[in-house]
């Protein structure tokens, strides 16, 4: 690999980190936010709802400007509004003032999402091997810091103002300056071409070209056969941010009102299931390299529902917080992976694809957390959390879909890397 190329994946991985923390810092602190503002139990879900469909709407808008603009500057200058954003829900007093904050974060967190992936996404098909869950494991570690952060600031009673002002001080200068190293996904392949070509290894041709042209020209075509194809990856999605919306949003919920623990106790299920999420997906790629993509997602999702079952029948905090621990471990591998299958599945629409395939995070989140309150409020928070166990292992059924097509990386013996790029290698 180039130092282009290694520069390209490090800077990267710093926005998934600094997108993790300042996530993390959003929604560990939701009772201090519906505090301060004197948010009802009633309209927190609204409230909650309305960042995920701003964010589907900046996705769709995203899939749009990248026809005319490169991945890599929506990002650069999404990153910065979304930690603007987290500082002016810091920063007010009024619900005006939070709804602002809140949609503007919304919206940027949107393009900033479906970007940050595309580009993941493209640096993965220039290494020729699974690389998109280590770029989620720095997502998660960011998460682990933001999350204790902001135990520090509830157990310090700091105002949420200077909880995240020197967040957004550190990172956002950080960002924006390791943003001139992004490389999007044609820079990327033109780089490897090159070294392909002084090899003589880009001049590849057989069946698995073939069945990649056809895929694409398929692709330019027909909308209706995209999406058709792009539906069993969707779902999973869906589902795999229903499990995660019902622990970033309502862990400290349930651990502090259902289980009976402390306000500084309710911000560790995010934290450790941060953690187990780090853990998993640090490994992850090895898995998929050895096992292939089908047997890491049917694994995640069999772990992921017993975590649910776990947190649901638990007697008190710390095995509510055993539940959360699997709940990290087995959820953690499934959005990765369906952002790669896209990848593989769309080689030359990936961008569309991806940014198609990220609105569905986004419906995750808008069915899963006014669901569970729903639920919650008419029934119980125990039977609520049935509702996501149920859903993600619905993901069995679907995981076919991440087999990689012949000759494609992602199974358990991947090709050599310079043969896995160039327009003559793989039929593109």
């Amino acid at each position: 690999m180039t130092d282009v190329l290694r520069r390209g994946r490090a800077s990267l991985a710093f926005s998934f980190f600094a997108q993790g923390a300042t996530f993390a810092l959003l929604v560990t602190r939701i009772p201090a936010i519906q505090d301060r503002y004197g948010v009802s139990d009633a309209l927190l879900p609204a409230f909650l709802a309305a960042v995920p469909i701003l964010a589907g709407v900046g996705s769709v808008t995203t899939e749009q400007l990248v026809k005319r603009i490169r991945p890599s500057r929506l990002l650069r200058w999404s990153q910065p509004v979304v930690l603007l954003a987290l500082l002016g829900v810091g920063s007010g007093d009024r619900l005006v003032e939070l709804a602002v904050a809140l949609g503007a974060f919304g919206l940027a967190v949107g393009a900033l999402d479906a970007s940050m992936n595309m580009l993941g996404v493209s640096l993965q098909r220039t290494y020729g091997r699974s690389i998109m869950l280590g770029f989620h494991a720095t997502y998660s570690l960011g998460g682990i810091v933001g999350a204790s952060l902001a135990w520090v600031g509830a157990h310090w009673h700091l105002s949420l103002f200077v909880s995240y002002l020197p967040v957004v001080l550190v990172l956002l200068p950080a960002a924006f300056v390791g943003s001139r190293w992004y490389v999007d996904g044609d820079a990327a392949s033109g780089l490897e071409a090159g070294a392909g070509a002084g090899t003589g290894a880009g001049t590849g041709t057989g069946t698995g070209g073939d069945v990649d042209a056809a895929a694409g020209k398929g692709q330019a075509e027909s909308g209706a056969l995209v999406f058709r194809l792009l539906l069993p990856l969707c779902l999973v999605m869906t589902f795999a941010y229903i499990g995660d919306s019902t622990v970033s949003n309502w862990s400290a919920k349930y651990l502090q009102d259902v289980l009976g623990s402390s306000e500084q106790l309710a911000t560790v299920p995010y934290n450790v299931y941060m953690v187990m999420t780090l853990v998993g997906r640090a490994v992850g790629d090895f898995g998929v390299r050895r096992f292939g993509a089908v047997a890491v997602v049917r694994l995640g999702a069999v772990v992921a529902a017993l975590g649910f079952a776990v947190v649901a029948v638990a007697p008190g905090a710390w095995v509510g917080m055993l539940g959360f621990t699997l709940l990290g471990l087995g959820l953690c591998v499934l959005v990765p992976q369906t952002f790669a299958a896209a990848g593989r599945l769309f080689p030359g629409a990936s961008d569309a694809a991806i940014a198609r395939l990220n609105i569905f995070n986004y419906v995750g989140f808008l069915i899963g957390s006014p669901l569970v309150g729903a639920l919650g409020d008419a029934w119980n928070y125990r039977g609520a959390m049935l509702v996501p166990m149920v859903l993600v292992l619905a993901t069995l059924g679907y995981a076919r879909s991440f087999a990689p097509e012949p000759d494609r990386y992602g199974d358990g013996h991947e090709r050599p890397r310079t043969a896995d790029v160039g327009r003559g290698s793989n039929g593109l």
